[in-house]
């Protein structure tokens, strides 16, 4: 918009514009795993955002009496729009982008949802452009943006290194994946999490890259394909499949058959955890999904992300919270 009309005006639609496509998460759609499932559908997809940018735009270029500019608005408003979709396909969490045409949930999964190194240039550029009258203030958020933009170009790049590695250290280990899921662990780009999938289990291990040696130590776990066999005509158990492309576990605990997502947590805390069958007796009777998610405790979690960061050979943050050294890491 530039100084066609108040900066204020234009940094004030752009945050409401940036906020409407997540306030999808006011709908309840009847239960944890349809909500989850649900999110980043509709109101993320880039044909009906589209569609929404000149109506939108219309209504604010009437309103501030600026006819003259509406098409000036509307490339703003189409812009705010899109860029917000595009941004969460480059989280792990599955943005179905392409509706109405496929419902897939895509998912690059460069980078965390909340990292300050993307977000601190933009605010930054936002600020100095608000606050400083200056023309040349303009240039700050400019430079905000490119940063930003670099940024992510920089977070697409560490995430194919990491595979390499990741792929190098899975045959030295004699695992044979048939799906690997790279990302980054909260906050950073630095310490990525690399979860593979086997027909019958599930690999884990961390790549920092300060780490003195390129390789990833993996700890392997069962992935309880036996119910998921079982159990895969189930609504639930087949929609969390379909959600997560494969990465997911299946596991009996306390009378509930449990799905979990393995792409959003570090183990042994997942934030999507869904118990959707109980127990009784030899039977297994259907229920309401119930959330059973768990995040780390920040007080250890995040002093363990540091030290593991910095290239710290660590075992993976165990149920109490309390972090080991790994052997296997430090061998050497």
């Amino acid at each position: 918009m530039g100084s066609r009309t108040p900066r204020w005006r234009s940094a004030l639609w752009g945050s409401v514009c940036a906020t409407l496509p997540d306030l999808d998460v006011l709908i309840r759609h009847g239960d944890p795993v349809r909500d989850m499932t649900f999110h980043r559908t509709e109101t993320h997809a880039l044909f009906y955002l589209t569609l929404a940018a000149p109506l939108l735009a219309w209504v604010i270029s009437r309103m501030h009496k600026e006819a003259a500019l509406f098409r000036r608005w509307w490339l703003a408003i189409w812009a705010v729009l899109t860029s917000h979709a595009l941004l969460d396909l480059m989280t792990a969490y599955g943005t179905q982008i392409a509706l109405p045409f496929t419902d897939h949930p895509y998912g690059i999964g460069s980078i965390f949802v909340i990292d300050p190194l993307f977000t601190l240039p933009v605010l930054i550029g936002t600020l100095v452009a608000l606050c400083w009258r200056s023309p040349r203030a303009m240039r700050w958020n400019i430079a905000g943006l490119l940063l930003s933009a670099a940024y992510l170009a920089w977070t697409l790049l560490a995430q194919q290194h990491v595979a390499r590695i990741a792929r190098d250290s899975l045959r030295a280990q004699g695992i044979v994946a048939n799906r690997i899921e790279v990302g980054p662990t909260p906050f950073n780009s630095i310490l990525w999490q690399v979860t593979a999938m086997t027909p019958y289990s599930y690999a884990v291990g961390f790549h920092s890259l300060f780490d003195k040696e390129p390789r990833i130590a993996f700890r392997e776990h069962p992935r309880g394909q036996a119910l998921f066999e079982r159990f895969r005509d189930n609504w639930y158990v087949a929609r969390m499949a379909w959600f997560t492309e494969g990465v997911f576990r299946m596991e009996l605990q306390d009378g509930l058959v449990r799905i979990t997502d393995l792409r959003l947590g570090m183990p042994p805390f997942y934030a999507f955890s869904f118990a959707v069958l109980r127990q009784q007796g030899d039977a297994f009777v259907p229920i309401s999904p119930q959330a059973l998610g768990t995040r780390p405790p920040l007080d250890t979690a995040l002093p363990w992300l540091w030290r593991r960061l910095k290239g710290e050979p660590l075992e993976p943050l165990q149920p109490d919270g309390v972090a080991h050294r790994d052997p296997r890491l430090s061998a050497n």
